[in-house]
């Protein structure tokens, strides 16, 4: 494939920025990826993986005759480097980014963006629970989808260029105001985030009074929602803080459903839980059907795709 890009940009080397890597060589789509960390022993590590063919410590020097940057660090350091690489960035670039939020970036790059360079904020619905430059794999967006939210105005051009762009690292694309893109990931990730959190919080205070044996006999749901809330704790706290009104938007309904759950239960209602647990299983079989998981069984799960 000719390249899309002569150079990107990819300020963060964790499991998107360095998983973008490995699918840009795979795709043949740059010619030449420079990666950017602000912790040397992160650069180190990335030098030793070989995804890179310039890796900086200066997010200035990094960007620099970039025709695609992309921000892959957690979203609450998005103004602190759009202010920093803003005078570097070459006009007629694309700025784009990997966020879990999308209202918030908009909110907090774009007054950093010079004229002339198109800024396209960008979400790839892909990842595990693994982070950290090792953690990457080119594989990671194979049918995964990646939504764009473009500003009113953004150049047409730049807009297809980047669609072409993730299509080629494997990716459904898609095209999506940002608010209803915020709404969407607080009920799809943000959430279960969240309850994957506290559920498991909730069994690490009660080890202590059942003397381990909730971590002695964990079952297969408890297990998932640790592999859930194994995920990077400073990306999720910027993402629960910089998407805090649709979080607690679909968290309020979610309260009013389980309170309706525990009446149900208290009750004896078994024909409103019979109800739910057939509703529910059906959206489970349409989730396989579409082609984003697999209705095998993998308790380890390995390289889980889902964010």
């Amino acid at each position: 494939m000719t390249a899309i890009f002569e150079k990107v940009a990819l300020l963060g080397v964790g499991l998107i920025g360095s998983s973008m890597a490995h699918a840009m060589r795979r795709a043949a789509v740059a010619s030449h990826i420079a990666g950017y960390s602000r912790r040397a022993e992160t650069l180190e590590r990335a030098r030793r993986l070989g995804f890179a063919d310039s890796l900086h410590g200066d997010a200035a020097s990094c960007v620099r005759d970039a025709d695609l940057v992309v921000l892959a660090t957690p979203v609450g350091s998005y103004a602190t480097l759009a202010g920093q690489i803003a005078p570097s960035l070459k006009r007629g670039a694309i700025l784009s980014d990997v966020g879990s939020v999308k209202s918030a970036v908009i909110r907090d790059v774009g007054p950093y963006v010079p004229e002339g360079v198109h800024f396209i904020p960008a979400h790839p619905i892909a990842g595990t629970e693994q982070s950290g430059p090792e953690a990457g794999f080119a594989e990671l967006f194979d049918g995964r989808w990646c939504v764009l939210t473009p500003p009113p105005g953004t150049d047409a051009a730049a807009l297809e260029r980047l669609k072409s762009f993730w299509r080629a690292l494997g990716s459904e694309v898609e095209v999506m105001d940002a608010r209803h893109h915020d709404l969407v990931l607080a009920i799809t990730s943000h959430l279960p985030h969240l309850i994957a959190y506290n559920i498991v919080g909730t069994a690490d205070d009660l080890q202590t009074v059942t003397q381990g044996e909730v971590i002695k006999y964990s079952a297969g749901g408890f297990r998932d929602f640790t592999r859930i809330a194994a995920s990077d704790p400073t990306m999720w706290r910027d993402v629960f803080l910089n998407n805090r009104e649709a979080v607690l938007e679909v968290l309020g309904r979610f309260s009013e459903d389980l309170s309706a759950l525990q009446r149900a239960i208290r009750w004896g209602d078994g024909d409103a839980l019979f109800n739910l647990f057939t509703r529910t299983r059906a959206i489970r079989r349409s989730i396989v059907d579409a082609g984003q998981d697999t209705a095998a069984p993998n308790f380890g799960r390995g390289k889980q795709k889902d964010q």
